[in-house]
This record gives C-alpha cells, sequence and structure tokens, in this order.
C-alpha cells in the first residue's frame, strides 16, 4: 500500500516536470535560448549546451514517467 503511494507521487511528479520541460523545448522559433536572452544566430547557431541538457532532462523524466507507469500498471 505505501509503494503504491510513493510510485503515484513520483507519477504525479514527473508528469508535471515533464510538461513543463516538454514546453520549454525550442519551437519554430528560439525557445529556450530566446527566453533568456540566447544569441539571434537562427538555424547558423545550432543547439546550445542549456538546450542539449534540457534534452537529456526531459529524457530522463520521460523514462521515469515511462517506468512508473509500468509499475503502476502492475501493482493496480
Amino acid at each position: 500500500m505505501f509503494f503504491n503511494a510513493v510510485l503515484i507521487v513520483i507519477h504525479l511528479i514527473a508528469s508535471l516536470v515533464l510538461i513543463v520541460f516538454i514546453l520549454l523545448h525550442a519551437g519554430r522559433g528560439g525557445g529556450l535560448s530566446d527566453m533568456f536572452g540566447g544569441a539571434g544566430g537562427g538555424a547558423m547557431a545550432g543547439s546550445t549546451v542549456v538546450e542539449k541538457n534540457l534534452d537529456r532532462l526531459t529524457v530522463v523524466v520521460a523514462l521515469v514517467f515511462t517506468f512508473t507507469s509500468i509499475l503502476l500498471s502492475m501493482r493496480l
């Protein structure tokens, strides 16, 4: 019973963080780099370190979300 509650809390936190990280990603505009005053080089600038780290964090949170989803479906 306690394990289910912990899984649900982790799942809820992961889902909220995943929503925030996805909204921070660059769309057609500059995205995160424009929001924090990055250089406006467009396609020439490439990916910044912040955007690469955001990509990595998004993948990690998505994996946590996936595993908690699978564990919750097996437990409930």
